[in-house]
């Protein structure tokens, strides 16, 4: 880290030791870790943002089985979006339940669009969309 900078900040003495609190709990070694995962989270979070930026999702998906053609709606979805799903996990919760983890690649917008369909499945019960990147405009 040749280019460290070193700045200040005024905070709530109450904040302060809140966030330090959580740091401590969360593990990390000092708040400086902690402020420079704060601020790459952010511009991550600006990366989703613009379409034509690579980004990759997982779809956590669960629901019951036993619910008329959802499975073959999943499916389906799935094979038409081929080019976006890099991997798939299914886990057999209980004896009603599935689980899907659905592992996808592409623009953002693409990526949060497809995982919106997935989601709003008739059938599915729950179902949660976890965006990350490869953090190329974090150092």
């Amino acid at each position: 880290m040749s280019d460290l900078v070193r700045f200040g900040v005024s905070v709530d003495a109450g904040l302060l030791e809140s966030f330090d609190k959580l740091i401590d709990k969360m593990g990390y070694a000092n708040r400086s870790e902690a402020i420079r995962d704060l601020f790459r989270e952010r511009v991550i979070r600006q990366e989703w943002e613009a379409p034509e930026t690579e980004v990759f999702g997982v779809v956590y998906i669960v629901y019951d089985h036993h619910t008329m053609g959802v499975h073959q709606r999943l499916t389906e979805l799935q094979h038409a979006s081929y080019a976006a799903i890099i991997s798939t996990l299914h886990v057999h919760i209980d004896h009603y339940n599935c689980l899907e983890l659905i592992v996808l690649k592409g623009g953002g917008k693409d990526v949060r669009e497809l995982a919106e369909r997935l989601i709003s499945l008739k059938g599915v019960k729950y179902g949660r969309l976890n965006m990350g990147t490869t953090g190329t405009s974090v150092h």
